[in-house]
């Protein structure tokens, strides 16, 4: 089976805009922080003029992401969305917090995302391989706890024509939980996509599974939809849970969203 570009490839930022709590000194003070990305310690400078502005949240506002053409309603409610799909294991830790940069508890943060070959559950031959199709792989949610942290397994992404490696997500509140696992209701308070750095991509890339994917790739910087923004336009910041690519890694982002 050849490759076939898919329709994703023209999506561009739109809409409502969010709110994302910066990471690094100014963070350190917040309920959230301990969920949210370490940044290096700055070099120590003294004086009475560097004290104040360490305990104050620096909030930046970053446009939503588009839903692109892959999303399924009704997914699974789960921490663990891996279905035994192989690639390098990813621990996403995403903290919601709202305008006041408050923690936001017993919301709902679901993301789905391709595997190592660029398929999506319930679209798949779109980046032309032939693999069983559940509907449900790499796809799920999990509510926030009382800091507004959520927890999800899954594993690195691959990718396909036209897209850098990326993660999808939403946040939503007031859902209710249903009796065959999933969730239904509620309201929908940000749609966004998760990045990753090209420099730890470059080297997964060689790695199987994903050096069997042989679409060629979009680097960050040729992607249609991420900005150039970093965190606030949903970059991730990547801790290695190993030495070697293969072992994986832990991903953080603290997500502000309007609650009203």
């Amino acid at each position: 089976m050849t490759d076939t570009p898919t329709n994703d490839t023209s999506e561009a930022p739109v809409g409502r805009r969010t709110v994302l709590i910066a990471t690094g000194a100014s963070a350190a003070a917040l309920a959230v922080a301990a969920a949210a990305p370490v940044a290096p310690s700055p070099a120590p400078v003294t004086g009475p003029a560097d004290a104040a502005p360490a305990a104050a949240a620096v909030c930046t506002l970053t446009k939503e992401m588009t839903e692109g053409p892959y999303y399924l309603d009704g997914q699974l409610v789960r921490s663990d969305v891996t279905e035994g799909k192989a690639g390098a294991p990813l621990k996403l830790v995403l903290t919601v917090v709202d305008a006041a940069c408050a923690p936001v508890g017993n919301a709902l943060v679901e993301i789905w995302h391709c595997d190592a070959l660029g398929e999506y559950s319930g679209y798949v031959g779109n980046n032309g391989h032939s693999e069983a199709d559940d509907g449900t792989f790499l796809r799920g949610g999990v509510l926030t706890n009382t800091s507004g942290v959520a927890n999800i397994t899954t594993i690195y992404p691959g990718w396909y024509r036209g897209r850098c490696v990326h993660i999808h997500v939403k946040v939503h509140t007031g859902v209710t939980l249903t009796s065959d696992g999933s969730f239904t209701g509620g309201q929908e308070l940000h749609t966004g996509q998760l990045f990753f750095s090209e420099t730890i991509t470059t080297a997964m890339a060689k790695v199987s599974p994903y050096s069997t994917n042989k679409v060629t790739r979009t680097t960050l910087t040729q992607d249609s939809v991420y900005d150039g923004g970093g965190a606030s336009s949903g970059l991730l910041t990547l801790t290695a849970l190993g030495s070697t690519a293969s072992a994986g890694y832990t991903g953080t982002l603290t997500l502000g969203v309007e609650t009203s």
